[in-house]
């Protein structure tokens, strides 16, 4: 169900099905630089049913009008806003009125899982191949870099997903990354994005089964 937030940012919200009890967990999503689509309003309603969790993934260009090439998504990232994202991460917890929250993200939405490591709100945390180090092109007035915000919060509360190939997660930045006490999945023979969208060229069935397991029993045990 395509709902709106107080901050007035789009979420797809799901919830399980038949449940007798109301669940315990609220997943938060974070998506990746597409942003929301039909691929994440299936992802949450078979996260709500597979997980037994609440789900509801955040759009987030809110505001923005994009045509079809990416690249006016990469040149927008700079005007985002890391305290904005965190706002609409928390009020999409809020949103599904969980006695827990918890959080995951792919790509770009994997770089703000990072960020928001800083927040008290979200209990667990799963970042899949979020970019560690914010790329140049990305440098905005709104933009802190993922490594200082996990610093000053709860590294200890973040589970990694890595693939070894991906050139955002460079082998220095990874070693940076499991400095800080988060806890690194690694995927040798990975590449970017080979978990979540089974119709790109690097998706990787089997490692994203492993994936998808492991981020499971991280969030909601």
């Amino acid at each position: 169900m395509r709902m709106t937030l107080p901050t007035g940012t789009a979420v797809e919200v799901a919830r399980p099905e038949g449940a007798a009890e109301r669940p315990v967990t609220g997943l938060v999503i974070a998506p990746d630089i597409f942003g929301l689509r039909p691929l994440y309003d299936d992802l949450v309603v078979r996260l709500a049913s597979e997980w037994g969790v609440a789900v509801a993934a955040v759009e987030p260009f809110p505001g923005y009008q994009f045509g079809p090439d990416v690249q006016e998504r990469f040149a927008a990232v700079a005007r985002l806003d890391d305290d904005a994202n965190l706002a609409d991460l928390r009020a999409a917890a809020d949103l599904l009125g969980t006695e827990r929250a918890v959080l995951m993200g792919f790509c770009m939405g994997g770089m703000y899982c990072f960020k928001a490591a800083r927040s008290q709100r979200f209990e667990r945390i799963a970042s899949f191949y979020g970019m560690i180090r914010l790329p140049e092109a990305w440098h905005g007035q709104g933009q802190g870099e993922p490594l200082v915000h996990v610093k000053a919060g709860h590294p200890d509360r973040v589970l990694a997903i890595i693939g070894d190939r991906d050139s955002y997660t460079p082998p220095d930045d990874v070693s940076a990354l499991a400095a800080t006490g988060i806890i690194v999945v690694r995927y040798p023979e990975a590449e970017h994005g080979f978990a979540h969208d089974p119709q790109r060229p690097a998706h990787r069935p089997d490692d994203a089964a492993d994936a998808f397991s492991r981020a499971r029993d991280w969030l909601v045990g």
